[in-house]
């Protein structure tokens, strides 16, 4: 070889696109299908964080829109890390999602820390409107090699 690196072009991301149903059961099938999407060793997004965020935002979509018709789960991989975005039918913005709200959450309620661990952990977030609704998305960047868990 004559000392040059060879680079390969970036593969094309990979997406996932699945209807849940409007209830709680939404929760672990929305899990478990991030989890399988970043098994890939050289993917290298944070999947158990993924996972947390997802289950948040599936279950803002479930707790917080009306009806009982379907949410849908988008889950992309990309060179950079991985998008993952709700759909859900009610046009309305999450409130506080891409900027506090100047006031803590009661320590004693159980709701009222999904966005903010979502503003928190991911390393962009947002909604945007639908034809059908919004999608409230999130995105988390790959980790570095160093700082990734050593596999047998």
């Amino acid at each position: 070889m004559n000392g040059l690196a060879v680079h390969e072009p970036p593969a094309s991301p990979a997406s996932w696109r699945i209807a849940l149903p409007h209830s709680a059961a939404a929760v672990p099938v929305a899990r478990a299908l991030v989890r399988t999407a970043l098994t890939e060793p050289a993917h290298g997004a944070d999947s158990d964080t993924a996972e947390l965020l997802t289950a948040e935002l599936v279950a803002n979509a479930v707790e917080h829109t009306a009806g009982d018709g379907p949410i849908e789960l988008v889950v992309e991989l990309l060179p950079t890390g991985c998008r993952v975005e709700v759909h859900d039918p009610d046009p309305a913005p999450p409130g506080d999602l891409t900027r506090p709200s100047g006031r803590e959450p009661d320590p004693w309620q159980e709701h009222g820390r999904g966005l903010l661990l979502i503003r928190a952990l991911s390393s962009s977030c947002g909604h945007r409107p639908t034809d059908n609704g919004k999608a409230v998305w999130f995105r988390l960047a790959t980790v570095p090699p160093q700082w990734r868990p050593h596999t047998p």
